[in-house]
């Protein structure tokens, strides 16, 4: 019995500290945008292809002309 007299007040603090961080990274706007870094990411590779692809092919004509 002693020991709920030590867990009631560790287990609401451990719930206000858990509120206060979940409404920290709401106001900090944690949860925006939970999709796009995922397909931006995906995205920036197909990019330095390109870049690196066009590269490649200018140098071939300047090369060969």
């Amino acid at each position: 019995m002693n020991i709920i007299y030590l867990l009631l007040p560790v287990a609401l603090v451990l719930v206000v500290v858990i509120i206060w961080v979940f409404f920290w990274a709401v106001k900090s706007d944690q949860f925006d945008d939970m999709e796009g870094p995922a397909h931006q990411i995906l995205m920036d590779d197909d990019e330095e292809d390109r870049r690196s692809k066009s590269t490649e092919a200018d140098d071939n004509r300047s090369d060969g002309s």
